[in-house]
């Protein structure tokens, strides 16, 4: 199984890392000898998929991905073939073992977590974390979600001028959320923000990103070692009390790793671009505004309209077999598009277009199986509470730029902006 990996990435590590002087291959210069076809999976044009992708989907729901250096690679853009897939527990790993000796990746920058094991590793981590995220668990946090998105909303109605809702809004409610979880200080939020996004952002290149999972590693380690003497009331302390004799310092920091960087940039980019929705749809912005029925089928729309986890964990496949008529091999490597599964007609019709009153869908935007997102619970009290404030506070909320003057990410797993400058208007007082 590892020798297709150290095929490509043995090539690459020659010719490529060496001139790059132990910096990590780079996906911005290594577009220049792939194919693009590599790259549409993590392509949109906007919002939406771009339309090879869909004319991929409709020709073969698992096709061979083009890549150079002969590898066997598939990717899987039908719902049907991507739910076959996810689930699948023995016939696939997502474990990092796979990827540790090539390209310069060794054991130690395994960055722990639920989506780079495989069971039993992964049944035994995710038993203990699973309790935490019960409905039960959570809904301790709904009087502090409430009051951090009235916060960034009086921060959003005092400014003055065009306001930065990604960085006033979206970005801070999953942070000071999370932070909130793990029952750690959110002092250091920016720096967890830019280690966040580095990881996910293809550009940034493979050395980047675990050099940016290494540092939050380490952080975390500082704070598990403070909460093994004195456990708090939040999820690391929680975990210590329950299990501390069950689980190390390294595992414990792998989980509030991949709870911190898992629910902090893709929950941000939902807040985002969940607003340029609302701004596009004038009848979503009024649903919003209603009653709780309605903003649970937006909410859950707008999570299979923007997939914004845009591919799942690769699959390395453990044996040959058989998946929606084609013959996948032992050692291939398969990538699920969720974005592309997510606009399949199997789930009902008109996929490619939002619609805020649809009845809510099957979607993959957590994923599916083993590895489906443990904090989805979260995201959506997150959604729940955030874009109901947002249009009540700001019934003249509006792009301060034309729309296609947005810096959409052009390469990344997690999808989103960098920026969304909205002119909020007049107000309306929170009576809370």
């Amino acid at each position: 199984m590892g020798s297709l990996r150290s095929r490509v990435l043995g090539w690459v590590g020659r010719r490529y890392l060496a001139r790059q002087s132990k910096k990590g291959f780079d996906l911005e210069k290594m577009s220049s000898f792939l194919p693009d076809s590599a790259l549409v999976p993590l392509k949109r044009d906007g919002l939406d998929p771009v339309a090879e992708i869909g004319a991929r989907r409709a020709a073969a729901p698992i096709d061979k991905l083009d890549l150079p250096f002969g590898m066997n690679a598939w990717l899987v853009t039908g719902y049907d073939e991507a739910k076959a897939v996810l689930g699948k527990v023995t016939e696939f790993s997502t474990d990092f073992t796979n990827l540790v000796g090539n390209a310069g990746v060794t054991a130690d920058q395994n960055p722990g977590g639920l989506g780079f094991a495989d069971p039993p590793v992964h049944t035994r981590l995710r038993k203990l974390l699973t309790p935490e995220f019960t409905m039960r668990r959570l809904n301790r946090l709904v009087p502090r979600i409430d009051e951090i998105v009235a916060e960034q909303l009086d921060a959003m109605a005092a400014a003055e001028g065009p306001v930065d809702l990604w960085q006033a809004f979206a970005l801070p409610i999953p942070s000071l959320t999370i932070c909130e979880l793990l029952g750690v200080s959110y002092e250091d939020r920016a720096e967890f923000q830019r280690l966040s996004t580095a990881r996910f952002d293809l550009f940034g290149g493979a050395g980047a990103s675990l050099g940016a999972m290494s540092e939050s590693l380490t952080y975390l380690l500082d704070i598990v070692k403070k909460q093994r003497e004195e456990p708090g009331d939040g999820l690391l302390g929680m975990l210590i009390k329950e299990h501390g004799d069950e689980i190390d310092d390294r595992e414990l920091a792998g989980l509030a790793d991949g709870v911190l960087t898992g629910g902090l940039e893709t929950t941000a980019s939902m807040l985002a671009l969940g607003a340029l929705v609302l701004l596009r749809d004038e009848k979503a912005f009024e649903a919003v505004r209603g009653d709780d029925e309605s903003v649970h089928r937006f909410v859950e729309e707008l999570l299979r309209y923007l997939t914004v986890v845009q591919m799942a964990f690769p699959r390395f496949a453990k044996q040959d077999m058989e998946i929606g008529g084609v013959h996948i091999a032992e050692g291939d490597i398969v990538l699920v598009s969720l974005s592309a599964a997510d606009r399949d007609s199997k789930l009902g019709p008109d996929m490619d277009t939002f619609d805020a009153t649809r009845e809510p869908t099957s979607h993959l935007a957590f994923s599916y199986g083993i590895h489906r997102c443990i904090g989805a619970e979260l995201a959506r009290m997150e959604l729940r509470t955030a874009y109901p404030a947002l249009v009540r506070r700001f019934p003249n909320l509006r792009l301060a730029v034309p729309e296609d003057e947005l810096a959409f990410r052009k390469v990344s797993i997690v999808y989103g902006l960098d920026e969304l400058p909205v002119l909020v208007g007049d107000s309306v007082k929170d009576p809370g």
